[in-house]
């Protein structure tokens, strides 16, 4: 058993090792999956929390909310991934609407529409969605930046995961909605580029509602020892597929009765 334990403690510092040369580097890395295998999501949640520790090791560097992933059925089907996920958002990967990112500063740049729920209150383990809806101060909308470090997307649910589910920043609208406001799983999304849609979805896609999923996330973190917070930014997933940015330019995100947010991507250095 001991022995066990260490194969697997090797494995974990050697995957994280491994992503964060990725991202020191600025150039992909092989799948991590030939280190901790095909589908074994705790050990790859081992090797999330092994890169996070490291990035929080910087002073003043703090969590800032957490994501969750391959909630739409339409992104588990572009990655072959059947199932949703979750990582952790930092405080220096999230920006306010219009920010104007360079392209440099990411490795494999695809973004996605989805809403961002704004905690006022904490979500334990079990929590309902009666609890999501009384615990949500606001939701926002949101472009998420999904990146990766495995060369060519070429991951398998082990790799998003421990690459802290393919997270690259966030970009928040700054016009807070009240959920009781809106009727999320039936409003509409459109992802436009250059003036034209390159995705479109609607809440519904996201678990049948944004809010189940992230009833389903304050279980999942909760079990691991880390619940959500009151003051957490949370992105509940997309709501269609997500589109790579190849070069620069600008996509804007239209909710229906949410709003809208866009981003810039320029071709300065990182």
């Amino acid at each position: 058993m001991t022995t066990t334990k260490t194969a697997f403690a090797t494995a974990v510092e050697t995957a994280a090792g491994r992503l964060m040369r990725a991202e020191q580097t600025r150039t992909p890395v092989e799948p991590v999956r030939d280190l901790i295998g095909d589908a074994h999501v705790d050990l790859a949640y081992a090797v999330q929390a092994a890169v996070l520790e490291r990035k929080l090791a910087v002073p003043g560097r703090r969590v800032a909310g957490r994501k969750i992933g391959l909630t739409s059925v339409a992104v588990q089907k572009q990655f072959g991934v059947f199932q949703p996920d979750f990582g952790v958002l930092l405080d220096d990967m999230v920006f306010g609407d219009r920010a104007e990112l360079p392209l440099a500063k990411f490795l494999q740049p695809r973004v996605e529409g989805e809403v961002a729920f704004v905690l006022g209150a904490d979500l334990p383990a079990g929590a309902t969605l009666v609890d999501v809806l009384r615990a949500t101060e606001f939701v926002l909308p949101a472009i998420e930046i999904v990146d990766s470090r495995i060369a060519g997307w070429d991951i398998k649910i082990a790799d998003t995961v421990a690459d802290n589910a393919s997270s690259g920043a966030v970009v928040l609208g700054t016009t807070p909605k009240k959920l009781s406001d809106v009727d999320l799983p039936s409003l509409g999304l459109s992802l436009e580029h250059g003036g034209e849609p390159v995705s479109t979805g609607v809440g519904a896609a996201c678990l049948g509602s944004p809010a189940n999923a992230v009833a389903w996330l304050a279980t999942e973190v909760a079990r691991r020892g880390a619940p959500l917070r009151a003051g957490e930014v949370v992105l509940a997933g997309a709501w269609g597929p997500m589109v790579a940015v190849p070069e620069p330019g600008t996509y804007l995100a239209r909710f229906e009765e949410v709003g809208e947010v866009r981003v810039t991507f320029t071709g300065e250095d990182a």
